[in-house]
């Protein structure tokens, strides 16, 4: 198994040793959010995604230990600080200051982006070997602090890559459409659940040619 690469910053990736049992080492929790377990040739692994908005310092995660009567035991690393760009942005002014209508119609869409992405399936797992989703240029937005007509929000949490519109967006992995639709911030917008807790998202699409519930294979538009 090739896993991520271990970059213990905000917005970065932690792989924990969980030992080298025959056993499963039980499940793993990073806040409310399950990690996936992998299995390797040097034992059991946590893959353990970092919010962006987490501060540098001690952080923990909870291994749930599948033993009755056993204690859950925590497991200590360090996300070491990272610098990452400024960028203003001149965009709609509704995107930057909603109106209150807009502030419902985001609360709620907020409510379905959580859900999609706390969701932990059993049955099939992540393969870790994942395929470009869209030709086209990369640029280095993801983690960029944005300022919208002169108002800072949220770093950008996506890899921008540049298509014409229209471009189809081949999906990277075996998985799960668990939610798609228009939101208010990110347009016609798809989530794929892969399992153990391992999702893609997708924005500002042209049309949306899913639908939630669907199967998905690697390739599939």
């Amino acid at each position: 198994v090739t896993l991520p690469r271990d970059t213990r910053v905000p917005g970065g990736i932690a792989i924990l040793d969980l030992g080298a049992s025959d056993e499963s080492p039980g499940a793993v929790y990073y806040g409310e959010y399950r990690a996936p377990v992998v299995r390797t040739a040097g034992g059991w692994k946590a893959v353990v995604g970092i919010p962006l908005a987490t501060e540098p310092g001690k952080q923990t995660v909870r291994v749930a230990t599948p033993q009755t009567g056993d204690k859950d035991r925590e497991i200590a690393f360090t996300v070491a600080p990272k610098a990452y760009a400024t960028q203003s942005l001149t965009v709609e002014p509704r995107k930057a200051d909603p109106l209150p209508e807009d502030l419902k119609r985001i609360d709620s869409e907020s409510e379905r982006t959580e859900r999609a992405l706390a969701t932990y399936t059993e049955t099939f797992a992540p393969t870790w070997r994942w395929t470009v989703p869209v030709p086209g240029e990369r640029s280095d937005s993801y983690g960029k602090r944005r300022v919208f007509n002169g108002l800072p929000r949220k770093p950008h949490s996506g890899m921008d890559i540049a298509a014409p519109a229209g471009t189809p967006i081949r999906n990277p992995a075996d998985g799960r459409i668990v939610e798609a639709g228009d939101f208010f911030f990110n347009g016609n917008t798809v989530f794929v659940d892969h399992g153990h807790g391992v999702s893609t998202m997708y924005c500002h699409l042209s049309r949306i040619d899913v639908r939630t519930g669907d199967a998905v294979k690697a390739g599939d538009v």
